[in-house]
């Protein structure tokens, strides 16, 4: 890879959402962390995070600040615009998120409502879909605290965002409520930029080979118990 060739610069927020990732003060725990650890392992180098808001990561790859972004990276039309992808690294569905006590059943009962998403994300253009529903696009340097933080203060009704993050929280947090989950199935994936193809094919490869011989699915179920393994050893054959 260009730049470091020891480093394996990684794009993403600092933020603490459980169960893909906590922040930096912690050591980063998470399934996102496990992966890149994994494949940067395969290349026989060390994970590098470059922290950054939301807003600015694929922009940052595109400039090559950083070799690649992990970081909740659904693959949208959109986003493929900006960079190209590796294979899936996870595959999830999307949730909403309300106030304990307040759920609704499905998408009709958020007509009027405020409902909150991440600009210029999958989860955003699912709210999109919702008939009568006053999408809140947020961007900013901690999108998933603030969107919470506006949840819990009463300014949205709603968050859509994906399953990874909203089914523990809907258990664990008393203020908060699992809605209900809308079984889109988006791949996520590593997002590298455009005129560095050599690099995508040598982090598709590691990937590939963290997949294939199990390391893969053993991160997934350590931090993701309640989530179906989504993959097979011969869907991550080389």
């Amino acid at each position: 890879m260009a730049g470091n060739r020891d480093k394996l610069r990684l794009a993403c927020i600092d933020a603490d959402a459980p169960p893909l990732f906590g922040p930096a003060a912690e050591g980063r725990p998470g399934f996102e962390p496990q992966v890149a650890a994994l494949i940067a392992a395969e290349l026989g180098r060390a994970v590098e995070w470059v922290y950054l808001p939301w807003g600015d990561l694929l922009p940052a790859v595109r400039r090559h600040d950083a070799d690649a972004v992990l970081c909740g990276q659904g693959v949208i039309p959109a986003r493929q615009e900006q960079v190209d992808f590796t294979r899936p690294y996870g595959i999830f569905h999307e949730a909403v998120l309300t106030r304990r006590g307040q759920a609704v059943p499905g998408p009709e009962g958020l007509a009027g409502r405020r409902v909150a998403a991440i600009a210029g994300s999958a989860n955003e253009q699912l709210a999109l879909t919702f008939d009568g529903a006053d999408v809140v696009p947020f961007d900013s340097g901690d999108v998933y605290h603030d969107m919470l933080a506006a949840l819990r203060s009463g300014d949205v009704d709603a968050v859509v965002d994906d399953d990874v993050v909203f089914v523990p929280l809907g258990d664990s947090d008393p203020d908060f409520e699992l809605a209900f989950v809308v079984k889109t199935a988006n791949p996520w994936a590593i997002g590298v930029a455009k005129d560095r193809p050599a690099d995508r094919a040598v982090l598709d490869a590691a990937l590939a080979a963290v997949i294939a011989d199990g390391r893969h699915r053993a991160a997934w179920e350590k931090w993701l118990p309640g989530l179906e393994y989504p993959f097979t050893r011969a869907a991550g054959a080389r």
